[in-house]
Parts: C-alpha cells; structure tokens; sequence
C-alpha cells in the first residue's frame, strides 16, 4: 500500500509538474521548421502565425525553412527534435504521409484553402472546359507544374486529368516559388496552386485563372467557379496547412500551443489577411485536426493506389 501510495503521489506531482510547464510555455524561443523554399503558402502562413504568436508569447518565434525531398528533409528534422514543444512543423499535404504521420503531435489545422486552376496567358484555355479541350487534343504535351510528389498541386492535377479523361505532363518542383517562376516563365503551362501564391500574379495579369478545387466557391475569389461548376462534375480538392509537434510532446503542452494558434487565427487583422491571401483561416483542436489527417490521408492513399501514382521524393 505504502509504494501504491508513493506511485499515485508521484504520478500526482508529475501531472502538476506538467501543467505548470504548459502554463508557463514558452520560455524560450521556439523554432517553426517550414519543410519548403521561402516564399510559397505554407512558409507565408508560418510566418504570418509566427509574428503574433511572438506577441502572445513574448518569445520568438523562429521560421526556418528546411527544404528538399517533396519535405521530407524538414519533417524528419522536427520529427527527430526534443519532444518539448521548441521545435514545431508547418506541415502542409506533402510532408506528412502515411509512413511519418505517426512521428508527430498535430496541434492545429490553420488553413484548408481551396487550390486555384491557374495558366500560363498563352495558352488558349480560358475555363475548363477548354483547357480540357486543349489537353485532349495535345495529348501528354501541356506540362502542369507542382510542388513535388504526393503534394496537393500534384494530387488535385492527379484527380483533375482522371475525371476529365486528359493525359498532362508532370514536372515537380523543389517549392512553389520556383513552380510558379517557371509557370509564369511559360515552362509549364498549368498549376493547381495555393490560392497565396498566386493571386497577386492573376490580378496583375502575369497568370489566368479558372476555377478553384473546392466544392464550393470561395470568398477569397467568389467570380470564380469551381472546377465542378466549369465542367468536370463531383470534383473537390483542398490542399491543407496545420501545425504540428514531435509526437511523445506532452499533451498540456500542445493543448496550449492549439489554443493559442486558435486565438491567432481568430483575431480580426489576421483574418483579413488571410482572405486577402486567398487562404481562408480554419483552426480546430487537436483531436479534430488528427481526424481530418486521417481522413485527407485515406481520400489520396485511394487515387495514388488506383492511378499507380509514383510518389518518389529526391
């Protein structure tokens, strides 16, 4: 009884020793590896979030970016981190896969934006109906640009030429900076891009987009339609943005750090400029940005087994 009693005040003080770590987190600086080149959606977000929450915490907030292989390289870096909470992952539909989803914490799903169809002016292709035209009729020659296999630009074009029976060229990317560059280059000629990475170049003309992957329009771009609405019925894709931590992380730790991304994502200024981005702010808890990992995961996991998809990062 007396090492029952010992146990249970152990495991009591440890609990407490917990909490009052959650309370006082951070105390240092916390670094927020972005597994991709600055400049494309998931590195914009990362450093939109990292401003405020530096103003929350009174602690920086260290974006770093540690790109290469589809994210791999930068996942695996956090992954391999103390599990304390000082080294955190802005992950997005690339860097987290089936074989590493169970090395992380998620803690917060920050945006879930719709893709945006866009094109190089000089293709003849002003909706989708005609940009299935065009690919039809120049079949395996109208290359589309993405950030790398088994990211959502890879994936949603992946979707897209099975449903619209079209046959397009892939050519992947180490980040989208980089694919939008050579998109706008004329390179390439389509993308389905992040809505953040590429609307400034729409309004300025230097891109034209269709349609965006969502099922419903989106208020960030409500003149346009969906790729549903535009012609290939039963289409959807999103690409996702969340915040996530080494697993093993405590839990009041990472309670903490989700509720206050929730409290970022929901201050007015903020919201502002994400719409104005094109990436409409999402935030949930961490139990319900684990189930929507689930569920996105298995959604790709069936076209990638039904289209023989290879997903080799390099």
């Amino acid at each position: 009884m007396k090492l029952l009693r010992s146990a249970i005040c152990a495991a009591m003080l440890a609990g407490l020793a917990l909490g009052a770590a959650a309370q006082n987190y951070p105390t240092k600086p916390v670094r927020v590896i972005v597994p991709f080149p600055p400049g494309g959606g998931t590195d914009i977000l990362a450093r939109v979030l990292g401003e405020k929450l530096t103003t929350s915490w009174k602690q920086q907030v260290i974006v770093e970016n540690r790109p290469g292989a589809a994210g791999a390289i930068g996942a695996t870096t956090v992954a391999k981190s103390s599990a304390d909470g000082y080294t955190l992952l802005m992950s997005s539909t690339a860097s987290l896969t089936q074989e590493n989803v169970s090395q992380f914490a998620p803690i917060s799903l920050v945006s879930a934006p719709p893709y945006i169809v866009v094109v190089h002016p000089s293709l003849p292709a002003k909706s989708i109906k005609e940009l299935v035209a065009f690919a039809r009729s120049n079949k395996g020659k109208v290359a589309y640009g993405s950030t790398g296999p088994g990211a959502a630009s890879h994936l949603s074009a992946e979707l897209f030429k099975s449903m619209a029976g079209v046959d397009m060229l892939h050519v992947p990317y180490k980040g989208v900076g980089q694919a939008v560059n050579d998109l706008m280059g004329g390179h390439v000629q389509v993308m389905f891009a992040p809505s953040q990475a590429v609307m400034s170049h729409v309004q300025s003309g230097r891109l034209r987009a269709l349609a965006v992957t969502s099922s419903k329009r989106s208020s960030a771009a409500p003149d346009l339609p969906t790729v549903a609405e535009a012609g290939i019925a039963g289409y959807e894709a999103v690409g996702w943005f969340g915040l996530l931590a080494p697993a093993g992380t405590p839990q009041d730790i990472v309670k903490k750090i989700s509720a206050d991304v929730n409290r970022v994502l929901a201050m007015p200024d903020v919201k502002e400029r994400l719409v104005a981005l094109g990436a409409e702010p999402a935030g949930n808890t961490p139990e319900q940005f684990a189930q929507f990992i689930r569920m996105d995961q298995a959604k790709w996991a069936k076209l990638i087994k039904e289209r023989g998809i290879p997903l080799e990062r390099s």
